[in-house]
C-alpha cells in the first residue's frame, strides 16, 4: 500500500480539525443552554451562577470557530483499537458515575480506576490494586479531610 501524498494528507488533517471543531462547538451550545438554565434567588452575587457557564460556552464557542477556520496540523484517526479504547473508557466512566448514587463511591471509584488501568495495559492484579488504592486515597481526601458529601451506597462508605 502506497503513503498518502502531502495533499492527501494535509486534506485528512482539515477535516479532522473541521470535525473536532463541530464537535467543540456543539458541546459549546449544549453547555451554554444548560448553563443558562440554572435557576437561582435574586440574592445571589450581581452575575449569578449563570455567568461563568455562559461565559466559558461563548469562549469555547469562539475558540471551536477559530479551529474550524484554520484548522491546523492533527494526528490521523487512530486504528480500531484506538477507538475502541476511547468507547471503553467512556462507557466505563458513565456507567461508573451514573451507579455511584446505588454502589458508593469507592466501589464505583475501583471500577473506574482498574478499568482504566487495564485500558493502559496493566495485568488484572496491578490495576486492581491500583483501584482500591486510588479509590480510598480520592475518598479520604475529598471525604474525611475537607468534609465533602459523597455517595455511601451500601457499603457505607
Amino acid at each position: 500500500m502506497s503513503q498518502p501524498s502531502a495533499a492527501e494528507l494535509a486534506r485528512r488533517q482539515r477535516v479532522i480539525g473541521r470535525a473536532s471543531a463541530a464537535v467543540l462547538m456543539i458541546f459549546a451550545m449544549v453547555y451554554g443552554y444548560f448553563g443558562l438554565t440554572i435557576e437561582y434567588s435574586f440574592s445571589s452575587d450581581p452575575i449569578g451562577p449563570r455567568g461563568f457557564p455562559a461565559g466559558l460556552a461563548v469562549t469555547l464557542f469562539l475558540l471551536g470557530g477559530w479551529y474550524w477556520l484554520q484548522p491546523g496540523a492533527s494526528e490521523d484517526m487512530p486504528e480500531r483499537a484506538g477507538i475502541v479504547a476511547a468507547a471503553t473508557f467512556l462507557a466505563v466512566s458513565l456507567a461508573s458515575v451514573l451507579a455511584m448514587d446505588w454502589i458508593g463511591f469507592v466501589p464505583a471509584m475501583t471500577i473506574l480506576m482498574s478499568a482504566i488501568a487495564r485500558l493502559f495495559g496493566a495485568s488484572w492484579p496491578l490495576s486492581l490494586v491500583n483501584g482500591v488504592g486510588q479509590a480510598l486515597t480520592w475518598w479520604l481526601l475529598f471525604g474525611p479531610l475537607l468534609g465533602g458529601t459523597l455517595p455511601k451506597g451500601p457499603l457505607g462508605f
